[in-house]
């Protein structure tokens, strides 16, 4: 955060500061990411079993 500061102080190109914002908020995005993904992995694979894929084979009518 300081190093964005520095660049508004020292009156930086606006690009330079506004690249700095970005990779300073994607740094943070990605760390919130990280940091749930494991309590959202579990709670969308974790509990539920797996089922056998069944196949039926349709029963055919005998005439009589």
């Amino acid at each position: 955060m300081e190093e964005i500061i520095d660049l508004i102080a020292t009156d930086s190109a606006a690009s330079d500061v506004t690249s700095k914002l970005k990779d300073v908020l994607f740094t943070k995005a990605a760390e919130r990411i990280e940091s749930q993904r494991p309590e959202i992995a579990n709670s969308v694979f974790g509990d539920n079993e797996v089922e056998d894929e069944v196949t039926t084979e349709p029963e055919i009518a005998e005439d009589e």
